[in-house]
C-alpha cells in the first residue's frame, strides 16, 4: 500500500473529545473515590483514542479535565480547558453520586453524554438519573449511558457501554466537524430541482455551516486563464489516460465525437476536476502563480455542481469531476474523498456528508430511479427474484457520476465486497475499482457538449444505508433512512433492466431491509414513500448513527427501519412519549428547535 498522508483540508482544528470525571465534592467521599473516578475517565479516553478516527484518518484525541469535578468552580475550569483545546464533544463519567446541577456541563452547542457506572455502592446510576432530570429541566439534553449488568470493578468497559460511547462520540464529532465549514454551490438551480435552491437557514440554524456561492462562469474563467496547477494537470491527464478506460459510445452515429474531440474533452474534464477541488478547499500553488484570493478556497466540507443545463448545453458534463472527487483515490494516490453533489442537490450533498462523517467512507450519490417488482422482473427477463429481493428491488442509477468505490471491488478479510475508509484501501483495490469502471461518452441529446460518465455495476451482498434530508414547508428538515443490501443479478438480467435507462451510467440494485411494518412492508412502499428523486448511499448499516446525529441537530426522522434496541437518543425524548417514538421525536425536536437557533 502506498503511504497514507493524513491531511486536514479545512480552516479549523480537528475537534477533540472532552472527558469530565465528576465526583461527590464532600471531602470524605472524594478522598476515597477520586482515584476510581480518574481511572474511569482514563479508561474512557483510552477506549475512544484506540477505536476512533476522523474521516481524514487522524486518530481522535481526548482531553481530560485537570481535576475531578465536584462543583461549579471545577466545572467552569473544565469548560475553560476544553475551549482552549478545541473540544467539540463532552462525556461526563462518574462511579458515584454527585451534585447534579452543580457539576453539569452547560455548553449548549456541544453534544453531551453521561456514563453512570452500574455498581451497588454509591452508584453512578443514581447520579446519572439526577443529572438527566437537571438537563431535561434546563432543555440541554444528554445521552445517558448505563451498563446493563452490575460491575464489581472498573477494569474494563462493558460491550453495551462501548457501543453507546462509540455511537455518541461519532455523531458528536460529526456535529463538531460541520460547524463553521461551508457548503459551496457551484452554479445555481439545476433543472428546477428544489433542493438545489440553497436554504441558508437550514445550514446556519441546524448545522452551524456557511453557504458559499460561485457562478459557473468562474469555472470558465479558470479554464480560459489557466488558473490551476499546470504540473498537476499534466500528471492527472497522464494518470487518466492510463487508468480511465473509455466505454461504449451509445450515441447515434451522427452524434458521436471524433477522437480529437474526445481528447479535448478529456483535457477539459480533468481541468474541471482540479478547479472544483481548488474552489472547495483551496490550493497553495495558486498563490505562487499570483492568485492569492483563489488559493484560499471556500473551506467547503461539501459542495454541489449545477451542471444541467446552463453548463452542459455548451460544456462537457461534470460527471468525471464528481465521480473522481467522490472517490477515495486519484492521480495523487489514495486519499479522503471529497463530497460533490450532482445537480447541486444540496440536501443530498449534506446527506452524503452525514454518512461520510459517520462511516469514514466514500458515498454514492444516486437517483432513486425505478422500483422493479417480482412480476415486472419476471415479465421482462423470466428471472424470479428471491431472498433479500423477495418483494422487489430499487434501481439506484445516477445520471452519469458516482464514486468508483461503489463498484464494490474492495474486499474484506473473507473476500466480501466492501467500501473501506481510505486508509484501509490498498493500491490493488483502488486499481480494481478503476478497472471495473468504463467511461462512456455522454448522451448528446441530454448533454450537447459531451463528457464522460462512469459506468459500473455494484457488487451484490454489501450492507448499505440509503438516507436523505428533505425540507418540508411549515416543518423544516426531516431525515429518511432505509438500511438494506446491494443485490446481484445475473448478467443478462442486469443488462435487460439496466439498458432501459441510459446504459452508460452506474448502477446499484438495492433491496431494503423489511420489518413488516409500514413503510417497510415491502420495497415498493419504501420507493413510494421516499421524499426525493435522489438518495445518499453509504456502505454499512449506519441508520442508528444517523438517528443519534439527527437528534443532536434536532432533525426528526420521518421513516427508518432501524431496530428499536439500536436507537440512541437523549433521555429528554422519553418525556414526549415512549409508545410512539416517531411522534416523540417530532415533538422533542420541535420543542428544542435547531441546535444553533
Amino acid at each position: 500500500m502506498s503511504e497514507i498522508k493524513v491531511r486536514n483540508r479545512y480552516q479549523a482544528k480537528l475537534p477533540k473529545v472532552g472527558i469530565r470525571p465528576a465526583i461527590d465534592g464532600r471531602k470524605a467521599v472524594r478522598d476515597t473515590e477520586e482515584a476510581t473516578t480518574i481511572k474511569m475517565a482514563k479508561l474512557t479516553a483510552e477506549f475512544i483514542e484506540n477505536n476512533m478516527r476522523h474521516p481524514n484518518g487522524a486518530k481522535v484525541e481526548t482531553v481530560i479535565a485537570d481535576t475531578c469535578i465536584g462543583g461549579v468552580a471545577e466545572a467552569r475550569a473544565a469548560e475553560e480547558k476544553f475551549k482552549k483545546n478545541d473540544v467539540g464533544v463532552s462525556i461526563t463519567v462518574s462511579p458515584v453520586w454527585c451534585y447534579g446541577s452543580e457539576v453539569m456541563d452547560t455548553t449548549s452547542e456541544i453534544p453531551k453524554a453521561v456514563w453512570g457506572f452500574n455498581a451497588t455502592e454509591r452508584p453512578g446510576a443514581v447520579f446519572l438519573a439526577a443529572l438527566k432530570s437537571a438537563h431535561d429541566q434546563k432543555g440541554q439534553p444528554i445521552y445517558p449511558i448505563y451498563g446493563k449488568n452490575i460491575q464489581n470493578d472498573l477494569n474494563e468497559i462493558p460491550d453495551d457501554v462501548k457501543e453507546k460511547l462509540l455511537r455518541f462520540t461519532k455523531a458528536g464529532l460529526a456535529v463538531a466537524r460541520m460547524k463553521g465549514k461551508s457548503y459551496l454551490s457551484i452554479g445555481s438551480v439545476s433543472m428546477g430541482i428544489a433542493s438545489s435552491v440553497i436554504k441558508d437557514e437550514f445550514f446556519e440554524d441546524y448545522l452551524g455551516m456557511r453557504t458559499e456561492y460561485v457562478d459557473m462562469s468562474e469555472v470558465i474563467r479558470r479554464l480560459n486563464n489557466d488558473i490551476y496547477d499546470k504540473d498537476e494537470f499534466e500528471k492527472a491527464l497522464e494518470w487518466t489516460k492510463e487508468n480511465c478506460q473509455e466505454g461504449k459510445d451509445y450515441n447515434p452515429e451522427e452524434f458521436k465525437a471524433s477522437e480529437a474531440e474526445k481528447d479535448k474533452t478529456w483535457e477539459t474534464v480533468v481541468k474541471m476536476t482540479l478547479i472544483a477541488r481548488d474552489l472547495m478547499v483551496g490550493n497553495p500553488k495558486l498563490k505562487e502563480m499570483g492568485y492569492e484570493e483563489e488559493a484560499h478556497g471556500h473551506n467547503a466540507i461539501a459542495a454541489g455542481f449545477q451542471g444541467q443545463r446552463h453548463w452542459t448545453d455548451h460544456m462537457p458534463t461534470g460527471d468525471f469531476t464528481e465521480a473522481i472527487l467522490n472517490s477515495s483515490f486519484d492521480w495523487n494516490g489514495i486519499r479522503q474523498p471529497y463530497l460533490l453533489a450532482t445537480e447541486n442537490d444540496s440536501l443530498n450533498g449534506i446527506s452524503m456528508l452525514f454518512n461520510h462523517l459517520l462511516s469514514n467512507r466514500a458515498q454514492i450519490f444516486s437517483d432513486v430511479r425505478t422500483y422493479w417488482s417480482l412480476e415486472s422482473v419476471k415479465k421482462a427477463t423470466g428471472y424470479e427474484l428471491s431472498g433479500k429481493a423477495e418483494t422487489g428491488i430499487i434501481h439506484l442509477k445516477n445520471s452519469g457520476p458516482a464514486t468508483l468505490d461503489g463498484a464494490g471491488k474492495q474486499k474484506d478479510e473473507n473476500g466480501n465486497p466492501v467500501m473501506k475508509p481510505y486508509w484501509e484501501i490498498s493500491d490493488d483495490e483502488a486499481q480494481a475499482c478503476l478497472d471495473a469502471t468504463r467511461w462512456c461518452p455522454a448522451s448528446r441529446d441530454y448533454f450537447p457538449a459531451g463528457g464522460f460518465s462512469s459506468k459500473y455495476k455494484s457488487e451484490g451482498g454489501m450492507p448499505m444505508t440509503m438516507s436523505r434530508i428533505n425540507i418540508i414547508k411549515g416543518l423544516g428538515p426531516v431525515l429518511q433512512i432505509a438500511e438494506g443490501y446491494s443485490i446481484d443479478l445475473p448478467d443478462e438480467v442486469h443488462k435487460e433492466l439496466d439498458d432501459r435507462t441510459d446504459p452508460g451510467w452506474p448502477t446499484t440494485w438495492f433491496a431494503p431491509k423489511l420489518s413488516g411494518e409500514f413503510p417497510f412492508e415491502n420495497a415498493y412502499q419504501v420507493m413510494n414513500n421516499w421524499g426525493s428523486n435522489h438518495g445518499a448511499i453509504s456502505y454499512g448499516h449506519i441508520g442508528d448513527k444517523l438517528i443519534t446525529l439527527a437528534s443532536m441537530l434536532r432533525i426528526p426522522v420521518s421513516m427508518h427501519n432501524v431496530e428499536n434496541q439500536r436507537v440512541f437518543r437523549p433521555s429528554f425524548w422519553s418525556s414526549f412519549g415512549t409508545k410512539d417514538q416517531e411522534g416523540a421525536d417530532y415533538r422533542a425536536c420541535d420543542n428544542l428547535g435547531p441546535l444553533y437557533k
